[in-house]
């Protein structure tokens, strides 16, 4: 297809994208008491995590060899980066649930594309409260942290967050394009989201170093936040991996969508409705 279409298919897309987006967002601040709420409810129930932490430090000094505020700063990145994929992108996981009673046809009736249509669908503007608390355990971190601050690292840090949402991005449209041969898969999809948005908030030392090289190699989860954010702490990379990899982010991220694109054309492909 000539680079023009692509520009006007993708323009399309994400004006439609917004449009559906607004339409939620209009119909979630009717009840603003009920949003202000949930997402409140949303907040705590993520704070809980990191209070999950503070528990473990009030019994030990360190945590694989890390120090509470260095903990939070892969604690903050990863669920910083994470929420803000979930925000945008988290309606994916719906997927098999119209796959399986085939409301999924309708949208493909309709002249927008079909993944700005599912990705935008039950927008959860609620998903703020996660995004705020960990850029609150994030804010904690990069105050507390002893840490030489040249140019490089402070650019470090926004680059890691936004090539991370990026590539939690990527994972949620291949898991969603997984749903459409195994239609009741929305826990594999969330393994690798939610769990790999836990993960992350742990230094890989705690970890085998086969999970390690998973998470390097095969589901590039590691680039969101450990390589980037042991650069800018001063650690040593894990699996004896050059310091240079701690630039790769934007690179995955990149590189990550396009396979995730790839996938999902693939099995939107192989759709072939309920037959109800």
């Amino acid at each position: 297809m000539p680079r023009e279409s692509w520009r006007v298919r993708l323009g399309g897309g994400l004006r439609a994208y917004g449009l559906i987006v607004a339409m939620w967002v209009r119909s979630t601040m009717a009840y603003r008491a009920s949003f202000a709420m949930t997402a409140f409810g949303t907040f705590v129930a993520c704070a809980l995590d990191f209070v999950a932490i503070l528990l473990m430090f009030s019994h030990v000094d360190s945590l694989g060899g890390y120090a509470l505020p260095e903990i939070a700063f892969l604690y903050g990145t990863s669920s910083t980066a994470f929420g803000l994929a979930d925000l945008l992108i988290g309606s994916m996981d719906r997927l098999g649930r119209r796959v399986r009673d085939g409301t999924l046809d309708s949208l493909l009736l309709r002249p927008v594309p079909v993944l700005a249509q599912v990705a935008a669908d039950r927008f959860a503007l609620r998903r703020l409260g996660r995004i705020l608390q960990g850029a609150l355990v994030l804010g904690y971190a990069l105050v507390a942290l002893d840490i030489d601050w040249t140019v490089v690292r402070v650019l470090m840090v926004p680059v890691m967050i936004v090539s991370g949402a990026a590539i939690f991005a990527a994972v949620f449209v291949a898991g969603a394009a997984f749903q459409f041969l195994a239609q009741d898969a929305a826990e594999v999809q969330n393994a690798f989201t939610y769990g790999g948005t836990t993960l992350l908030q742990y230094p890989p030392s705690l970890f085998a170093k086969d999970l390690v090289r998973g998470v390097t190699f095969m589901v590039p989860l590691a680039f969101v936040n450990w390589y980037p954010a042991l650069y800018v702490l001063g650690r040593e990379t894990p699996l004896g991996l050059p310091a240079a990899v701690a630039f790769l982010p934007p690179v995955v991220a990149v590189v990550s969508c396009a396979a995730a694109g790839a996938v999902w054309r693939a099995g939107l492909r192989s759709y072939r409705s309920t037959g109800s």
